[in-house]
């Protein structure tokens, strides 16, 4: 209990603080944070792009297609249903 006083009481000192942010380890760390973030938005930028180009995400979906989505999805669930409850019977 004692560390944790000390270390809080340490981190929110100023001085500390400003010593510790022009180290050269912190600021090392810091760029390379700021490295990956940016080349990790720059590659999600890019895929959202080749996604709409190539169409894979094509709204609204069509309505046969959802039709038949709705209706696999209401048959499974009507079975499952059936079976849970000759399960429970038993």
């Amino acid at each position: 209990m004692a560390i944790i006083r000390m270390l809080f009481s340490l981190l929110n000192n100023p001085r500390v603080i400003e010593k510790l942010a022009e180290s050269r380890p912190i600021r090392r760390a810091a760029q390379i944070t700021a490295y990956a973030l940016t080349k990790a938005q720059i590659a999600a930028r890019d895929a959202l792009g080749t996604t709409q180009r190539s169409g894979t995400l094509r709204f609204p979906l069509g309505m046969e297609r959802f039709r038949k989505l709705r209706e696999t999805f209401v048959k499974e669930v009507k079975v499952g249903w059936k079976d849970g409850s000759k399960q429970i019977k038993k």
